[in-house]
């Protein structure tokens, strides 16, 4: 059975096109901090908005028939960036029964000549996923392992070496230090990873994916090696606490994604931020109960918009089975209730294929100048679900609304006069034109519910601007091209 279902992906990969990669994310240079220190961009001066997928487990538990189509997929489904666990276990083992340390921490013995390896079988995943124009972002060894002192800082400045000089000349790599664990625990040996792992590339970004309610900033605002902050804002509803630990976000505010941007601006220096891992799609909230209800794609749209608005450079989408990469022969402990989907099912619910409308959105306006901007909500922004969020350039501004509540807008807050506006459907990215407004502030009704969540973007343009067109149907891809108003230039 396991045989006819990796040879039919196969055969379903082959028939696929291709994605052409002349056009391929890393040919506008390499990727660095924008001139601001808000996002991140190619060193052209093209703007990179970062999607990424959870694919944790990718390395040890899909083939290379099955890494093919999954990555092909994330390609179709505008997805550029993959994070992928390189060792959850030390010492790991892949599909193909090889392990990462065969005889230890000595790196020199890892990867014999002539012998297929488990550092091959990684190599073939960075290339598939240059082939599909997708980054990989490598955790480069789970928390859980430094937490349980299976490396420390002389070993983890030997990996480091090795992993620096393996991938230094791949163009799709960001590093990721960390992996769900708090920065205080054996600070020394991320210390002494990253440090050697910069000593050896200098050409590719690094961050750290840290414990759930944490920012990136809270430990490392000042190291020398992180270029840009991840939070993780978690999987935990409203009021499901965790006890009297020194969390970044206080009790009862769990859902609030919004606010970690904030609190990890309020450390100096200023970087990007991201979400590096929201409420996955499909996972019970707060993760281990499968009475629990699970979060649905309506969630993550929520979570990433939030995000987004309020300032991430990006923002990364999860799925309970893609992250496990989940198949048959294999089981979860997280929420089990014994009817997990396989991953190449995960690939097919709604949030999966919606995270590229809020990229192509984002990318439709002049990127460098946007600011998150509350100012532009009138008469208070609501609490919890019923929260108003806003973001804005110079002549256009975005307001994410969850519920379809009413709203009044303060549109001098843009250039001109009169303001074409729109409303675009964050689960369909389909778009409205609702027709040209005055400037002052402008009041909007509330939304009739069709459907459990009718969320969405109210978007509005100063009139003598061009992004969108009154019988545009939806944001296509690329829709930035040839509009750039790069600040940094």
């Amino acid at each position: 059975m396991k045989r006819f279902y990796t040879t039919a992906l196969l055969i379903l990969t082959l028939l696929g096109a291709q994605v052409s990669r002349a056009d391929a994310p890393w040919t506008n240079g390499e990727l660095r901090v924008s001139n601001n220190q808000r996002f991140l961009q190619f060193s052209n001066g093209k703007p990179f908005f970062w999607l990424g997928d959870t694919g944790w487990l990718l390395p040890e538990r899909l083939d290379r028939a099955e890494v093919q189509y999954y990555l092909h997929k994330c390609s179709e489904a505008g997805y550029n960036m993959v994070q992928v666990q390189v060792m959850n276990g030390v010492p790991s083992i892949n599909i193909y029964g090889q392990q990462s340390l065969p005889f230890g921490w000595d790196m020199t013995k890892v990867d014999p000549e002539g012998v297929y390896s488990y550092w091959d079988h990684l190599d073939y995943i960075v290339k598939v996923a240059a082939q599909n124009g997708i980054y990989i972002g490598m955790v480069a060894i789970w928390g859980s392992q430094v937490k349980e002192e299976t490396i420390n800082a002389e070993q983890a400045r030997e990996y480091g070496a090795f992993l620096a000089n393996r991938y230094k000349n791949s163009p799709n790599i960001v590093w990721i230090m960390g992996g769900d664990i708090q920065g205080d625990i054996h600070p020394e040996v991320w210390d002494a990873m990253a440090t050697t792992i910069k000593q050896f590339d200098k050409h590719h970004l690094m961050t750290y994916h840290p414990r759930g309610r944490y920012t990136s900033a809270h430990w490392w605002s000042k190291a020398a090696w992180i270029d840009f902050h991840m939070f993780q804002s978690g999987h935990r509803k409203y009021g499901q606490r965790m006890g009297n630990k020194d969390y970044s976000i206080p009790d009862n505010t769990e859902e609030d994604s919004w606010m970690y941007v904030d609190s990890t601006w309020a450390y100096k220096p200023m970087k990007p931020v991201i979400d590096g891992e929201p409420s996955y799609e499909d996972i019970p909230k707060g993760l281990h109960d499968p009475n629990e209800e699970r979060w649905q794609d309506y969630d993550v749209r929520r979570y990433a918009y939030w995000s987004v608005f309020a300032g991430s450079c990006g923002h990364t989408y999860g799925h309970n089975a893609i992250m496990q990469m989940l198949k048959p022969g294999y089981s979860t402990s997280y929420g089990s209730d014994g009817t997990e989907k396989a991953w190449y099912d995960a690939q097919k619910d709604p949030g999966y294929g919606q995270m590229k409308y809020v990229k192509n959105l984002m990318l439709a306006f002049p990127y460098f100048d946007r600011v998150p901007d509350q100012s532009i909500i009138v008469g208070g922004n609501g609490v919890r679900y019923d929260r108003l969020i806003a973001t804005r350039g110079a002549d256009y501004l975005l307001v994410y609304n969850y519920n379809g509540n009413e709203m009044n807008l303060n549109f001098d807050k843009i250039s001109g006069a009169t303001k074409n506006v729109w409303w675009m459907d964050a689960a369909t990215g389909g778009l409205k034109y609702l027709g040209r407004f005055k400037s002052g502030v402008q009041h909007f009704a509330s939304i009739p519910h069709t459907k459990k969540v009718n969320d969405g973007v109210l978007i509005a343009v100063d009139v003598d601007r061009n992004y969108l067109t009154k019988s545009q149907t939806v944001i296509d891809d690329n829709q930035f091209e040839g509009k750039k108003r790069d600040l940094n230039e």
